[in-house]
């Protein structure tokens, strides 16, 4: 099936989608939970599939920890569709309303962006994270998943368009791009008479080619290279448990730690603490000059390694004389995905947040909460790292967009 047809199915499915009651919304995604969950076997088949081919095709150990599915994590992406179910519905809601000076009643509504595309690559939960949420929101779907996870992604899709064949609306307002190839992924990205907005969820690779490619508007969901600053007034264990939480907890993800910041003035007390913490993981030290005088294990970082998203049991240390100094490193290398600072000192917790650049900042806890479950919005489409229209894990309210409705009694305008 071409892209146009998928587009146009998609745009007529999005018109009544965007009319059904909240109510059938809910009954609807509750019918998919239950449904992934029965098929349970059949999607471990398909992601058994899928992690043959990609152990056959070199990838490596962090890639295939993004696809693998289990029976805990398929429960997960049940529970996700759930817990979209459970929220409450912003279309609809009138954000504010008022009168202007010709007595005209002016209201802010709450509306379906339209028709979604999302490219994505290994990970399957995204399937039915950006399926529910795009259902809940009244927004038609067309999902471009990679190759490495085709056969997980295919069933689930599948899985998803059988729940709707028994219902008032359309299939097609999920459906599934089946070609793998770039050319079509390129075509997607170009579909501007069909999409109305455009989301890559993937790594730095992905997200620069759509921001290169892309003719559709895009939401940038980007990559992590995300910072803990352990500040001097910092507790130490406590922030050990942070930093290795961060880092080992699973690094595969955009929200794991993969620079160490450490005041000067309590490096040699922290650094060997940390690194014991560390080295039941095989963590990998990546460490400035400073840094390797306490830990001289620590490889020399380089230039490139405070700018790089590592995905993986590798940590970049420098050690800095201030939290002036440690914000400037932040916003020169990071992402604008997920900081933070470990410090019981309010005036220098307070500059952190004020200062550093990025959709999260944290003081005293783990970069790992970025994420749309943590916050409370079910599942997430993504964590934006742009600042327009979304910033941050994104759930339900970012998938909409506004119109003025407006009451009046007989006003033209002199």
């Amino acid at each position: 099936m071409t892209l146009l047809t998928l587009g146009k199915q998609a745009k007529i499915a999005s018109y009544s989608l965007s009319q059904a009651s909240t109510r059938l919304k809910n009954e609807l995604l509750m019918a998919m939970a239950e449904a992934i969950e029965a098929k349970t076997d059949l999607i471990l088949q398909a992601n058994q599939q899928d992690l043959t081919h990609a152990v056959d095709n070199g990838i490596d150990d962090t890639m295939l920890d993004r696809l693998r599915l289990t029976v805990e994590r398929i429960q997960a992406m049940s529970d996700g569709i759930r817990q979209v179910a459970s929220l409450a519905d912003p279309i609809g809601e009138v954000d504010k309303m008022w009168k202007n000076e010709d007595n005209l009643t002016i209201g802010k509504r709450r509306v379906p962006l339209g028709v979604i595309g999302i490219i994505y690559e290994s990970r399957p939960n995204v399937t039915t994270d950006a399926a529910a949420l795009c259902f809940k929101t009244g927004n038609a779907v067309i999902l471009r998943g990679g190759k490495e996870a085709f056969y997980s992604n295919q069933l689930l899709v599948t899985i998803l368009q059988e729940v709707l064949t028994e219902s008032p609306l359309s299939a097609h307002s999920i459906q599934f791009v089946s070609d793998t190839s770039r050319e079509t992924a390129r075509e997607l990205m170009q579909l501007n008479q069909y999409l109305d907005v455009l989301i890559p969820r993937g790594g730095a690779n992905l997200i620069k080619t759509v921001l290169a490619t892309a003719t559709v508007p895009v939401i940038e969901t980007g990559t992590g290279n995300c910072h803990i600053y352990v500040d001097k007034a910092a507790q130490l264990e406590m922030a050990r448990d942070i930093v290795v939480n961060a880092k080992c907890q699973r690094p595969s993800v955009c929200n794991s730690a993969e620079t160490l910041l450490v005041h000067e003035t309590i490096a040699a007390e922290f650094l060997p603490l940390v690194a014991a913490g560390l080295a039941p993981f095989n963590v990998e030290l990546r460490g400035d000059e400073q840094t390797r005088r306490y830990l001289p294990e620590a490889i020399l970082a380089n230039e490139e390694d405070w700018g790089t998203e590592f995905l993986d049991f590798i940590l970049a240390i420098k050690i800095v004389g201030s939290t002036d100094e440690a914000i400037l490193h932040i916003n020169t290398y990071n992402t604008k995905h997920s900081e933070a600072i470990i410090s019981d000192n309010y005036f220098d917790t307070q500059k952190f947040l004020d200062h550093v650049d990025a959709a999260a900042v944290y003081v005293n806890a783990s970069t790992r909460f970025t994420d749309g479950f943590a916050f409370g919005f079910g599942a997430e489409i993504g964590i934006s790292t742009q600042k327009l229209h979304a910033r941050g894990p994104m759930g339900l309210h970012e998938l909409t967009s506004t119109k003025y409705i407006i009451y009046g009694d007989g006003q033209i305008r002199r």
